[in-house]
């Protein structure tokens, strides 16, 4: 991700999300070198985005998202195999992430990805308020 995204992003963002990231959150990620941010692209479009914070040995994906014209075509899970890759080039041992307790689309490709329910944080979520399911994948041991 590059700041010359950021108008796409942004739209994306506001589209998916009830209480969206602001385009300064998203500069601040830019530059800041424990962050890990990508687009995916079809074309010159903008199809998707993630971002990962590292902290010591952890990855915490923060946002991920995929507009909805391009949904179910397998962008989430190449985006989300990005990050993970990327992070595990970083030193990151184990992913923690929080999703809406309803968002079953999502939490399918994280299951599918090796990610574990480990937490609920009740009314996590606002607009509306929803409680998130804390996941985590461990990729310090060999899952076969």
């Amino acid at each position: 991700m590059e700041e010359a995204d950021l108008d796409q992003v942004c739209e994306i963002e506001c589209a998916m999300f009830t209480d969206p990231w602001s385009r300064r959150g998203f500069l601040d990620c830019l530059q800041l070198d424990y962050v890990i941010t990508f687009v995916i692209t079809k074309g010159e479009q903008i199809a998707g985005y993630g971002c990962l914070y590292l902290v010591l040995d952890e990855g915490d994906i923060m946002n991920i998202a995929i507009d909805v014209g391009f949904q179910g075509k397998g962008l989430g899970g190449r985006l989300l195999d990005a990050l993970l890759d990327a992070g595990k080039l970083k030193g990151a041992k184990t992913f923690f992430l929080e999703v809406r307790k309803h968002n079953t689309p999502a939490i399918n490709l994280y299951t599918s990805r090796g990610f574990s329910q480990i937490a609920v944080r009740k009314n996590f979520y606002q607009k509306p308020m929803e409680d998130a399911l804390v996941m985590k994948k461990d990729v310090s041991i060999h899952h076969p």
